[in-house]
Parts: structure tokens; C-alpha cells; sequence
């Protein structure tokens, strides 16, 4: 697979569709429709596209694939609910600016050392269109923001999940590892009664007995498992020992790099994991911080930015001739969070402040107010009091410790959200 392939993969995490036209120049119907999907459609050349891309695919990395009706269905759930799942963010109101999707696909192409302006010249030359290619990573956005905003936001943690996370993280060696993974997901049927559960776990054990004889990982994954990664053979990535579900984090410890687990029950299935790559990670973690103060205006219908630039040469002028700097701050400063505190933000850590603002405060000296500057907010002067390296370790173990409780539950509680906007869609199959 050469390079331009691989960052395409890599950057649609859900399985990829190209529109196409469903209409001729002469206004007939030059396409199918293979789904009705509420409002909208899945069409069958989008259907068609995507099975081939995937026997393609799958021929490069010589892995074999369902029966064509049965990767032919699999294909045509996921359009399908890629379909529903866009349809809910157009509702809920989510958008991808430009800015976003460009700073998405540097970052696609900075992780696989490709520069952003060679891609459409990269793309174009494999035979992939960058204006689809833009498309399917705001696609791909928008179901990320999504599921921050239906499932992940909607997971609680309480302060005794993350003391008894925090007390797990003492010499655990899962939460000290980082691990590359791959899952097969076997689901109950949703009325989840003894003997649907008995159904998915005869299918889970055969699986399983099927990779204790030699079958192939991935293969297997893409025939059984019923997770929307399973068209790329179940794959993961690389993940948090301490943000692993609760469900991993059980069975991987003493797993060895290529082994997997037994079928593991779940609410809603059984999961066989594999780990594919094991590596440690340094829980020490430092940081180096700025203690800030600042002046703000904002610019409005009667202050424009030049009299808000002179406004502030003048404040400098007051501090520099005697006048105490939060004094100025609290006459003069528009910022709601610091105006009362004499413009002192406190100890800030890199990538809290918006790219402007960090960079006059990096290249600040100590104790030197400095020359009136533009941020998106308005316009400011600031201060940098003191630097420190500060340890911020336990604030970061705290941190992933909320995480990883999340985690624990992202799992289910996806699944849940998928079945239950899968069951409220009008979905009419037409193939």
C-alpha cells in the first residue's frame, strides 16, 4: 500500500462513501436507490463503490472477505448508519468550519510526512479526488463531535469512581502500558433474553475456536464482528492502559504482544480482544507554566481597534510611570475573568491561551509589560510575572482517571446510542 493509500485509510475511521451523481444532464435517473434512510438515501453506486474499495483493499492485504451478499449487507449498515448519524449532527446544529477540516487533514498528513499542499497533487495521482477526500474528513468530523455530544457528554463520573480509579493506578501494570488493539464484537439481540445470549456466545466460542486453529484476526473480524471498525479487520489503535474500557482492562494485563482473550460477556455482547503492539508509557509529567497578567479592550461601535491599541500605550505609559498595573487592569480590562483579580490570570499551562496570546507570552521577559497586540478577543497587553516547571502529575493522573472511567463506558453506552437511532430511523432497504 503506498503512502497517499494509507493516509486515506487512515483518515476515515468509518467506513467511506463517495457521492454520486443521480442525475444525468438530461435530467433522467442515471442511479439506484439501495436504502431510503428517513429523509435521505443511500444510493447503490455509493453501495457499489464501497464494496469494491474494500474487496480492493482486502485483496492488498490478502485477507479474505465475507460471501459477497454478506459484505454486500454489511456494507449497506454501515452507509446506512453513517447516513443516520450525519442526518442527527445536521440536527443537532454541529458544523465543520474550514478552518477545522484544513488544521484535520495538516494534521493527517504532518503524522505520515506529507506535506498539506502536496495531498491534492498526491491524491489526484492515486486516483482519488481531494474534494471527495475533504468531504469524507468532515464527514468523519462531524460523526466525532457527535458522539462527544449524544454519548460521551452524557457519561457521568462520580468522585468516588475516580478515587477508586486513582487508588487502581498504584503499581497496575495496564495503567502503565499503552496498547495497540484489535476486538470482534459479537451483539445480543435486543430483547436480550437467556436465549439470545446463548445465540451470541455459541457464535463468539466458535469464532474463538476458529483463531485457536489459525484463522486470521482481522478475517475473522470483518465475517463476525458487528462493530463498525470490523470492515478494517477490528482494529483500535493504540490506547491508554488507563483509559481502556473496564472490560480490557480486566484481561489484558497478562496478555502477551499477538494473543487474544476468551469471548468476554457484555451487556450487549461478547468481545474477543487481541493485543497487537504492547508499550510502556512514563507517568511523570511535567509542564512549564506562566504566571500571567493582562490588560484586555474589546473593540465595539464605538471603540475601534486603533483607539484600543492607543488606549493601551497609555495604560503602559501609567504602570511604567508608577500606577499599580491591577489597578489599571480593574478601570480599564474587558475580560470578565480576570478584571476583578487586577488582570492576574494565574498559572497557565502550554495551549491554554488561543495561538496569539501564547506566543507574545512565550517570547515575554519577566516583569516586561509588553506592546499592545491583536488575539481574536480584542486587543491586550500582558505581563509575565514568574515561569515555573511545575509536576503535574497527579493532576494528570486525575485527569485520565476521568477518562478512563468514561471509557469504561463508552463502549456500551455507544452501542446503545447506535441501536437506539438505528431503531427510531425510518430505514426502507431496496435491494
Amino acid at each position: 500500500m503506498n503512502k497517499i493509500k494509507y493516509l486515506y485509510a487512515a483518515a476515515c475511521l468509518a467506513p467511506c462513501a463517495f457521492a454520486a451523481e443521480e442525475l444525468s444532464t438530461t435530467g433522467d435517473i442515471v442511479d439506484g436507490i439501495a436504502a431510503i434512510v428517513n429523509e435521505g438515501v443511500v444510493l447503490k453506486s455509493e453501495l457499489t463503490m464501497q464494496t469494491e474499495a474494500i474487496s480492493k483493499r482486502a485483496v492488498a492485504q490478502e485477507m479474505r472477505l465475507p460471501p459477497p451478499n454478506v459484505l454486500q449487507e454489511q456494507v449497506l449498515e454501515s452507509l446506512i448508519m453513517k447516513q443516520i448519524q450525519l442526518q442527527r449532527a445536521e440536527q443537532v446544529g454541529i458544523q465543520i468550519s474550514d478552518q477545522m477540516l484544513n488544521s484535520a487533514i495538516a494534521n493527517i498528513a504532518e503524522q505520515n510526512g506529507v506535506k498539506f499542499e502536496d495531498l491534492p497533487r498526491m491524491l489526484e495521482a492515486d486516483g482519488v479526488s481531494y474534494g471527495a477526500y475533504r468531504r469524507e474528513i468532515r464527514e468523519q468530523l462531524l460523526l466525532d463531535q457527535l458522539k462527544r455530544i449524544d454519548v460521551v457528554g452524557r457519561i457521568s463520573v462520580a468522585p468516588r469512581e475516580i478515587e477508586h480509579c486513582l487508588a487502581d493506578l498504584e503499581d497496575n501494570v495496564v495503567a502503565n502500558s499503552e496498547y495497540d488493539l484489535s476486538h470482534i464484537f459479537i451483539s445480543v439481540a435486543d430483547s436480550r433474553t437467556s436465549e439470545d445470549y446463548a445465540e451470541a456466545e455459541t457464535e463468539a466460542m466458535y469464532v474463538h475456536t476458529q483463531l485457536k486453529s489459525g484463522a486470521d484476526f482481522a478475517e475473522m473480524a470483518v465475517r463476525y464482528s458487528d462493530r463498525e471498525n470490523a470492515l478494517s479487520g477490528g482494529k483500535m489503535g493504540w490506547r491508554n492502559g488507563d483509559q481502556l474500557p473496564t472490560i480490557y482492562a480486566n484481561v489484558v494485563g497478562p496478555m502477551d504482544v499477538g494473543e487474544y482473550s476468551e469471548p468476554i460477556r457484555a451487556v450487549s455482547g461478547y468481545h474477543i480482544v487481541k493485543v497487537n503492539e504492547l508499550r510502556g508509557v512514563n507517568q511523570r509529567s511535567e509542564v512549564e507554566q506562566m504566571n500571567i497578567r493582562h490588560i484586555l479592550i474589546t473593540p465595539d461601535e464605538i471603540i475601534d481597534d486603533a483607539t484600543a491599541e492607543q488606549q493601551l500605550k497609555e495604560a503602559v505609559v501609567q504602570i511604567i510611570s508608577g500606577d499599580e498595573f491591577g489597578e489599571v487592569a480593574k478601570l480599564l480590562s474587558d475580560d470578565p475573568g480576570s478584571v476583578n483579580e487586577g488582570g492576574e490570570m494565574g498559572w497557565s499551562s502550554p495551549g491554554a491561551f488561543v495561538p496569539e496570546f501564547e506566543k507574545v507570552a512565550n517570547d515575554a521577559e519577566i516583569g516586561i509589560i509588553s506592546e499592545p497586540f491583536k488575539s481574536r478577543f480584542g486587543w491586550h497587553v500582558l505581563e509575565v510575572m514568574e515561569r515555573r516547571t511545575y509536576d503535574n502529575t497527579e493532576e494528570l493522573k486525575e485527569s485520565n482517571c476521568i477518562q478512563r472511567v468514561r471509557n469504561g463506558k463508552l463502549e456500551e453506552e455507544t452501542e446503545l446510542w447506535l441501536r437506539r437511532i438505528r431503531d427510531e430511523a425510518f430505514v426502507d432497504i431496496r435491494i
